[in-house]
């Protein structure tokens, strides 16, 4: 896939994402934050089929979605994506600012709804702040987006089972949300979504952006030998003088 391709696919999915959050943000602030569609029934469920053993389980993967472990996986992330130490350090800044930044403008945003979470007396772990989106759903699924790109990149072939394992990790860590009692459905949806959306905004820049040498192990376009230095000579041409 070309570096145009890449961005037209990037930033269609990312308006894709972008465009649907818009249209659930506008029913969430219409209904005044009141629970929407499945919200009240997923969480009655995961209230009422709740173990000790699933409890803790659940506990133990949201907390992979705040924190250090999502910078850590982001730097790593970038790591992957190139080959040499220059290049691999920007790439794992990138990596980690385009997380960053994503987490700002998330909060933002959950400041600006200002969606009140599902009652406490469901809480299973603690919580803080407004609802929607979800802040771990979105950290978790911009860090596992980004983890998968590099995979990609990387190991477009042998990759595939650990990039869906990662998938994974990145969806359920939303779900975990729902289970434990402290987000909705659709602040896991419209976390989702935003992450989506950010993603395809940083992914669209870096292939606009970023030279083409810079996810390659080629020396630069202008040291590459061309096709006239490789393209086979006519022996019958030799000796010949040009005509006058």
């Amino acid at each position: 896939m070309n570096r145009r391709h890449a961005a037209e696919l990037a930033g269609g999915a990312g308006l894709g994402a972008w465009t649907a959050l818009g249209v659930l943000t506008m029913v969430v602030v219409g209904g005044g934050g009141a629970p929407l569609g499945l919200d009240d029934g997923l969480l009655s469920w995961s209230v009422g089929h709740r173990s000790d053993v699933a409890t803790a389980l659940a506990r133990g993967l949201t907390a992979t979605g705040t924190g250090v472990m999502p910078y850590v996986l982001a730097t790593l992330a970038g790591v992957v994506m190139v080959r040499t130490a220059r290049r691999r350090l920007l790439a794992a800044a990138l990596c980690t600012a385009c997380l960053g930044v994503g987490q700002a403008l998330r909060y933002g945003v959950m400041e600006l709804i200002q969606r009140a979470r599902p009652p406490r007396d469901g809480w299973a772990t603690h919580a803080s702040g407004w609802a929607f989106p979800s802040g771990h759903t979105t950290t978790a699924a911009l860090t596992a987006g980004l983890l998968i790109v590099a995979l990609s990149l990387r190991a477009p072939r042998g990759g595939t089972a650990l990039g869906v394992a990662v998938g994974c990790w990145g969806l359920l860590v939303g779900l975990t949300r729902v289970y434990l009692g402290v987000h909705w459905f659709t602040d896991v949806v419209g976390g989702w979504l935003f992450a989506v959306g950010w993603l395809g905004v940083c992914l669209c820049a870096a292939a606009c952006w970023l030279p083409t040498s810079f996810l390659s192990d080629s020396p630069h376009p202008a040291a590459r030998p061309t096709e006239e230095d490789h393209a086979p000579q006519n022996p019958g041409r030799r000796g010949r003088s040009r005509p006058a």
